[in-house]
């Protein structure tokens, strides 16, 4: 493992993928699979340099940590990136159903890159997971309005891990984060911090914080003791061992899996 601060003072502790050689987004996306890769006209050759490093040892730490081959995080080579092109004002990150982007800001998208995958995988699974979903479906939405997951080891253990984010310990009523969710949402006069997608996300880029051996501050950050961690929008502590315990256990079953396919 080795210690490195990254730029702008992110810090990561993980291995070294590249040994100190420079990457370019061509690589990024031969790499990890993805479908296109495009960058913003407004992005320096500098930018593009230092970039394309912090994002392929982030896509490489999630890979890592998750046991899944590198190109599996392109999710079959359906999911597009793109740096520092298009983007939402005041949005650092944010993955779009409709073109199956994962979009990073080019100065504020450090730290968000675990939650928006998780988004485009919880998007992808969905036709895997469910029936004739619609085309902007997610599965942990899907799940949550009771729809018969079809029959597979895989969609068990996930289903477990939608039920201990979304249910209390009787299945019938919503978990205290959904609650907690419910509560943020109406102190912002909005709906977001407890839509399915949303949470699981947020239960997603925990683990990833809080049981990861590998730290990467450009992969994930703003979770542990962060303001909204204190007002309840991530797992607590009672829950986040038995998230972790599914999650984990999901993307060891499904890499061994793709790793097998592979040898």
């Amino acid at each position: 493992m080795k210690v490195t601060r990254l730029n702008k003072g992110f810090r990561r502790y993980g291995p070294d993928y590249r040994f100190g050689d420079q990457v370019d987004f061509d690589e990024v996306r031969n790499t990890f699979g993805f479908c296109t890769i495009s960058i913003g006209h407004w992005v320096t050759k500098t930018e593009r340099f230092l970039s394309a490093n912090l994002v392929y040892d982030a896509l490489a730490d999630l890979a890592q940590i998750l046991n899944i081959p590198p190109k599996a995080i392109g999710l079959r080579g359906t999911l597009n990136f793109s740096f520092g092109t298009g983007g939402q004002l005041g949005v650092q990150a944010h993955y779009n159903s409709a073109s199956r982007t994962l979009a990073l800001a080019k100065n504020a998208g450090a730290g968000a890159i675990a939650h928006e995958w998780w988004h485009a995988f919880d998007h992808y699974i969905c036709k895997h997971m469910f029936t004739s979903p619609s085309a902007h479906g997610f599965a942990s939405s899907y799940w949550l309005s009771n729809i018969q997951a079809k029959s597979h080891p895989l969609n068990t253990i996930l289903s477990e891990f939608y039920k201990a984010c979304l249910l209390d310990s009787t299945t019938t009523k919503p978990s205290a984060y959904f609650n907690n969710a419910v509560k943020l949402d109406k102190e912002y006069k909005q709906l977001y911090f407890s839509k399915p997608e949303e949470l699981t996300a947020r239960a997603f880029e925990a683990c990833i914080a809080y049981y990861a051996d590998i730290r990467n501050e450009f992969l994930v950050s703003g979770v542990i003791n962060s303001d909204l961690e204190k007002a309840g929008g991530f797992p607590c502590s009672l829950l986040r061992p038995q998230l972790s315990q599914h999650v984990f256990k999901y993307f060891n079953v499904l890499g061994d899996a793709l790793h097998h396919q592979r040898g």
